[in-house]
């Protein structure tokens, strides 16, 4: 059987690879695997953790250096350091959207089909343990201001070992606008962060060689220690929760993308292969390098990619706020805990800060649930205990759902940027074959020359 080529479409011109040696087929085929290794031989899958922690490692070793030297370089490329400013501020606004209505979804969802309904839990008989206990011990010490604080690192050499994506933004930043302030000494280290680029995505592409060993570790474990069976003992918890994400892409970023006259249909299947990537590690971080690639082969500028996509992974969680919202009525419904309209509205009110700031955290989604409960003190935090079990299976629908959210928000900063070429985008889309600008068209649009970006094809 012969090894997959090289996880990245092939340029533009050269033809389509056959489905058969393309990455999506294989992670898909270590997914199918991996189930069924955990299912038949479950005391086999658990022992498969370390393949799949390990990949999902590699991955992360290359998160921090590539959003440093995005962010850097797209910063350094800018003709003004007032458009870095306001590509920033869009970001948020459109980040904090984004988060209200992922929540409202959410919360209109619990209510009409209250999936906790019958289950007459009684918190007094809800302990908590294990990492539970943790992750709420960690959501009550937590502030509502803690994504402000957090967001300088005590040092720049301790946010890159940390694996901190907002504190290594924070410091990408400073650092660019610095390079930018400075003129012409500034020069050759911009010059060397592209090359540098160049360097790091080929390692990339090493490691993304071993995305299907990585996928089948991951699923045999998930399946090998929780078991089919925790998939059904919640079911109409999972089913709504994978239902009102799949409503929420296809409707509302349909609506999103509609008006911007792109296909939401089209962009989902250009990106089939970083969320089968995510399906397969349950980790929307897994794919965020091959990401900001891919939404660089539709002829978006790279300031605008570099900044975007990954504040977003931490500001713009759209299907941790969706969980958050199912999360924290279900465990009312279950527990019995009434909860009027402007109960909810101020649930909605504290979900909106808890929700930021937490992504790349290991059990973030459980930390910020833990935060709003002790918050608002109304529903018993021990109540996540009821969907603690689950947490794996549905992480992987948030981290799908996170996935096309910040695909959508970046295509909108671009558009608000006029930075976007609808007809560009939907050739690329048409072919699914990402082809980044040639330099000499996006120097027409920045009324300067652009430092070339690392060809796709050497990554």
């Amino acid at each position: 059987m012969a090894p997959p080529d090289p996880p990245t479409p092939s340029p533009a011109g050269t033809g389509r690879r056959p489905w058969y040696r393309q990455l999506y087929f294989w992670v898909l085929t270590a997914i199918v695997t991996g189930v069924l290794t955990g299912w038949l031989w479950p005391s086999v899958g658990t022992g498969l953790e370390p393949v799949g922690t390990t990949f999902v490692a590699a991955i992360k070793m290359l998160i921090t250096p590539i959003v440093f030297l995005t962010v850097v370089g797209g910063i350094g490329s800018v003709d003004s350091l007032g458009r870095v400013g306001r590509v920033g501020l869009k970001s948020l606004l459109y980040f904090q959207a984004g988060t209200l209505a992922a929540l409202l979804v959410g919360l209109v969802a619990v209510n009409v089909f209250q999936p906790g309904a019958g289950v007459h839990a009684h918190p007094g008989d809800l302990t908590l343990q294990g990492d539970a206990r943790d992750y709420v011990k960690s959501g009550e010490d937590q502030g509502w201001w803690h994504f402000l604080t957090d967001l300088v690192p005590d040092s720049a050499v301790g946010a890159f070992a940390e694996g901190n994506i907002l504190q290594v933004i924070f410091f990408s930043v400073l650092f660019g606008v610095a390079l930018k302030a400075v003129g012409p000494v500034g020069e050759p280290i911009v010059d060397g962060v592209h090359r540098l680029s160049a360097v790091v995505f080929k390692i990339l592409h090493y490691v993304m060689l071993a995305a299907p060993v990585g996928a089948f570790g991951a699923m045999a474990f998930t399946i090998g220690k929780y078991g089919i069976s925790t998939l059904t003992s919640l079911g109409r918890l999972i089913g709504l929760f994978y239902g009102t994400s799949a409503f929420f892409v296809v409707v509302v970023l349909g609506a999103v993308t509609a008006a911007l006259r792109i296909n939401i249909f089209r962009l989902l299947r250009y990106l089939r292969e970083e969320f089968v990537l995510v399906l397969g590690t349950s980790s929307s971080e897994s794919a965020l390098p091959r990401l900001m690639m891919k939404l660089e082969g539709l002829g978006i500028r790279r300031d605008i990619v570099g900044l975007t996509v990954p504040t977003g992974y931490s500001f713009n969680l759209d299907g941790s706020s969706l969980y958050l919202s199912l999360a924290a009525v279900y465990i009312a419904q279950a527990t019995d805990t009434p909860l009027g309209i402007g109960q909810q509205l101020g649930l909605l009110a504290v979900m909106i800060l808890t929700s930021k700031g937490s992504g790349g955290i290991t059990g973030a989604g459980f930390i910020a649930l833990a935060a709003t409960l002790s918050t608002v003190g109304t529903v018993p935090a021990a109540g996540i205990m009821l969907v603690f079990g689950i947490d794996k299976f549905m992480s992987e629908c948030r981290a799908l759902t996170n996935l096309a959210g910040n695909s959508v928000a970046t295509l909108v900063v671009a558009r608000w940027e006029k930075a976007l070429d609808i007809a560009y985008v939907n050739g690329v889309l048409h072919t699914g074959e990402p082809r980044p600008r040639p330099p000499a068209e996006q120097a027409a649009e920045q009324e300067q020359e652009s430092p070339p970006v690392p060809q796709l094809r050497d990554v």
